[in-house]
Parts: structure tokens; sequence; C-alpha cells
């Protein structure tokens, strides 16, 4: 397994940080400081992420998803995947994926004696080595519906790398019934270019961030059905009873949606 590098920034740590999380490094710190510099909503951002999280599944283990594959999950934090999902569905089995070992450490030490829950090493750019895992299929029967998760995931996948390719590969291995849920920054309301110099400072962390339009994050849904509302902004998808959406949320620099596969395999 790869040693921890505590001199270049990672983006689970840097994440982590950015959640008021204690396990990260001055390196992961500086970076996400200089990242805030140039989009100072950039925490907001993080935590709305994380709330987007709790309310997609919430809404599958509601629609009777009793499996959960979370790729590119990062350090454990609170209101993790497992937990949601057990306080509508006690039986629901989930497997966390990350190819980062910090990742693995802490999340093995904390599923200790959770029989239905387990974290795998794995990268997204691999989805046939996540797929042949036997700690994933240990728990997976992808002959039944499952929830594949790519929060604030695919926008670290470049081009080259080809993430329609990757989901396309999920999606084929996905039994009908099954759900895509991810969240993707994006530049299409960055007229400033905050955001882009924001991403820029990734250049020197472990993953590089690729900005894509509303059109091309529609793309990697294709071959599911995308669910009401369809792909919105982070605090627009299906905000709680109740909560109040933030001012010009309907602008921030970062896509959200859920959508089921129908029909057959492939």
């Amino acid at each position: 397994m790869d040693t921890v590098d505590p001199t270049t920034p990672n983006v689970p740590r840097m994440y982590d940080y950015l959640l008021g999380g204690k396990d990260n490094y001055a390196v992961d710190r500086e970076a996400v400081e200089e990242v805030v510099r140039h989009a100072p909503d950039t925490p907001y951002l993080a935590r709305e992420n994380r709330a987007f999280l709790r309310r997609a599944v919430r809404f599958l283990a509601g629609s009777g998803i009793r499996q959960f594959v979370d790729i590119g999950s990062g350090l454990p934090t609170q209101g993790n995947v497992h937990e949601i999902a057990h306080e509508v569905a006690p039986d629901a089995r989930v497997v966390y994926v990350d190819v980062e070992p910090v990742v693995l450490a802490h999340g093995r030490a904390l599923l200790a004696g959770t029989p239905e829950v387990t974290v795998i090493q794995g990268d997204a750019r691999r989805t046939d080595d996540i797929l042949g895992d036997p700690g994933l299929n240990e728990l997976i029967d992808f002959d039944r519906p499952v929830a594949v998760l790519m929060l604030a995931v695919l926008h670290f996948i470049g081009d080259e790398d080809d993430p329609h390719g990757i989901v396309a590969r999920l999606r084929s291995a996905m039994a009908p019934g099954s759900y895509l849920a991810v969240s993707h920054v994006t530049a299409d309301f960055d007229a400033d270019r905050r955001v882009r110099d924001a991403g820029a400072v990734y250049e020197k962390a472990t993953y590089q961030i690729t900005l894509r339009s509303r059109e091309q994050i529609t793309r990697l849904f294709d071959g599911f059905d995308l669910v009401d509302p369809g792909l919105t902004t982070l605090s627009m998808w299906r905000p709680d009873p109740g909560s109040t959406i933030p001012p010009h949320a309907d602008r921030q620099w970062c896509y959200a949606g859920v959508a089921r596969k129908n029909g057959g395999r492939g």
C-alpha cells in the first residue's frame, strides 16, 4: 500500500479540513487557504455537498435501495453514508471506495465490527478493478439494484481518462432500478474566473480539477433517467422541508443530480 505523503496537498485531507476535520497536515491547510482566497464560499459549498449526500442517501434508502457503493468516499466524517442509510434501513450494505491510503486506514478503524459495511482501495479510473474486488463482491450483489455515489470525484478525472466511459462501465454492471448520484464543480457561473483560479491551486495537489459545463455533466447520466428536480445546484436538490434556500443558490458552482437506470443491462 502507498505511504502517506505529508509534503503534497492531498485532496481527501483538504476536503477534511474544509469540513472542519483534524485529519490533515499544514500543506493541506495552506492549499485550502489559497483556494479560499480565490473562492471564499468554498467551505460553505463543501458543507452543502455533504448536505446533498445526506438528502440523496435518504431518498435512495426511502426508494428501496439497500446497497450503496461510495466511490471516492474521502475521509470518514460526521454523517457517513452507512450512518444515514441505516437510519432508514438498518440492513443496508455500504462499500466505501478510495485510492488514498489515509482514507483506508481511517475507514477500517471506524468500521471495525460493522459487518454490513467495508472500505476497499480502488481508483475511480479503474472501474474493472473496483467491480472485481472481492471485498466489494462480498457485500454487493450487482444483480440487484444498487446506488453508486460519485460525489465530488468525477471533476478529478481528466478528459484523457474518459469519465463518460467510466460511468458507462459502472452503468453496464448495474441492475435495472439502480441509481447514480453525482456532484461536480462547474465554471458555468464563473464570470470573474474565481472558480478557475481556485481550481488551479489543485495543480500542485494529488489530483487536478477539470471544470465541466452543465451539458457535459448531464452527459455523465447517459443511460439513466434523472429524478426530479433533475440536474441542479447543490442547495436546490430536494432541500429539506422548512429549510432556507440561500441567495443565488441556483448559481452555485457545483451541480448535483440523482438518476435511475431503467431497462436492461448496458
